[in-house]
This record gives structure tokens, sequence and C-alpha cells, in this order.
């Protein structure tokens, strides 16, 4: 295995980690706390937990260059979603594709493809998206960890691992 491929296996281990971790998490929520917010400027726990779980195929769909409106309509789609099952089965489903999509790109393509967001003026290359995905879903992990402790929740950094 050469040491690129290497590395992208790390990358989406690492994601593989993330959406198992923020999973147990979201199956501790008690359904009173999900409007938790703490502060008025700030998202809602259930925001917090739509945002989180939305990532791995949100993100894979802004790195293929779809529009935007497609990226609000899936969205818009598990707002609906009220079953922590649900959002969980979401996010491991868009790891899945996550994954899949990275496997298949030879390693020219994942270290040298440029791919432009709506939202942006430059390209990436498939390799940085990826780091992105780790780490978008990471922050919001911790959002989501920080959030739980506010509330009392149980948990501690082993929960992370």
């Amino acid at each position: 295995m050469s040491g690129t491929n290497e590395m992208k296996e790390l990358l989406l281990n690492e994601l593989e980690l993330i959406v198992r971790t923020s999973s147990n998490l979201i199956e501790k929520i008690s359904p009173n706390h999900l409007d938790y917010r703490p502060r008025q400027n700030m998202r809602s726990l259930h925001e917090v937990v739509l945002h989180l779980v939305s990532v791995p195929f949100t993100d894979l769909l802004i790195l293929q260059e779809k529009p935007e409106e497609d990226i609000r309509e899936l969205e818009a789609s598990l707002s609906k979603e009220h079953d922590p099952a649900q959002w969980t089965g979401f996010m491991k489903e868009g790891l899945t594709e996550v994954r899949r999509y990275m496997e298949s790109l030879e390693e020219d393509d994942f270290l040298r493809k440029e791919t432009k967001a709506f939202y942006l003026d430059h390209g990436k290359a498939q390799a940085k998206w990826l780091i992105e995905i780790v780490t978008h879903a990471q922050h919001h992990r911790a959002q989501l960890f920080n959030y739980m402790k506010e509330q009392g929740y149980d948990i501690n950094m082993f929960d992370l691992y």
C-alpha cells in the first residue's frame, strides 16, 4: 500500500471513529434537552446534532460541486427527523458514501484533482477535502460533547475513543 493510501485510510478510520463516538453520544441525549441553547446566538443541542450528522453527506456533495440548493434540500429533509436512530443512521450512511468516493480515487486524483465548493472562489484537492470533512465532524462532535457536559451528562474523554 502506498503512503498516500495509508494516509487516506488513516483519515477514513478517524472519520469512522468520529461517527461511532458521535452516535454513542447522540443515543444518550434526552429529548427534554434538545432545545438547550447555551446562548441566544448559538445553535440548540438539536441543531448541533442535525448539523453534525449531516457533515459526511453534505461535505461530500459540496466537494462533488453540487449546487447549494441540493445541500439545503438534504439538510431540510434531515431536519424533519426526530428519531436519534435515524440521525445516526444518516451519518453512518454518509460515512459509507465518503469512504466509497475516496477509495474510488486514484492516487493522483486524490492528491491533485481540485473541486470548488459553491461558496469558494478556488478549488481544493480531494485529499484536502477529506481532511476538512474529518476536522469539520470533529469540531461539531466536540461542540456536542460540551453541550452535553453543560447539561450534566455523565460523559468524559473516554467517550471520544
